[in-house]
C-alpha cells in the first residue's frame, strides 16, 4: 500500500522551507553556532499544516539534515543535530561549524536527491 510515501514531495518542500528559514536565521544571526526555534514559528513557517508541524516533523528534519555545504573537507551537512524539545515547545537546531563557516562565507546550500532518498 502506497500510504507511507503519499506525502514524500510535501515533506521535501516543507524541509525546503525550513533549511532557507535556518539560512535567513545564520545571515540575521552571524555568530549563531545553533538555534532554537519556537514550534509555533515553525508551525507558521509550515502554513499552519498541523500534521508538518507535529506527527511528520521528525521526517522533514531527517531531510532537512541531509542539506550540505561545500567545504575544503569535502561537502558537509549543516545540520549536525536536532532534537525537538515537547516540553519547551521548541526544536533545537546544532550546526557543523565547517560547513556553517562555508555557508558565510557565500558557498550555496546543496539540495539532496529526492530521487534517491530513502
Amino acid at each position: 500500500m502506497g500510504l507511507a510515501y503519499k506525502h514524500e514531495s510535501e515533506y521535501f518542500f516543507f524541509a525546503q522551507l525550513l533549511v532557507r528559514h535556518v539560512e535567513g536565521y545564520i545571515e540575521k544571526h552571524p555568530d549563531a553556532q545553533d538555534a532554537i526555534f519556537d514550534l509555533r514559528d515553525i508551525y507558521e513557517l509550515f502554513r499552519q499544516d498541523f500534521a508538518s508541524a507535529t506527527t511528520n516533523l521528525d521526517a522533514i528534519l531527517n531531510i532537512a539534515d541531509q542539506y550540505k555545504v561545500e567545504t575544503l573537507n569535502g561537502d558537509q551537512k549543516l545540520i549536525s543535530h536536532y532534537a525537538v524539545d515537547p516540553k519547551n515547545n521548541s526544536l533545537l537546531l546544532d550546526f557543523n561549524a565547517e560547513a556553517l563557516e562555508s555557508l558565510r562565507q557565500g558557498k550555496p546550500i546543496i539540495e539532496p536527491d529526492a530521487t534517491l532518498h530513502e
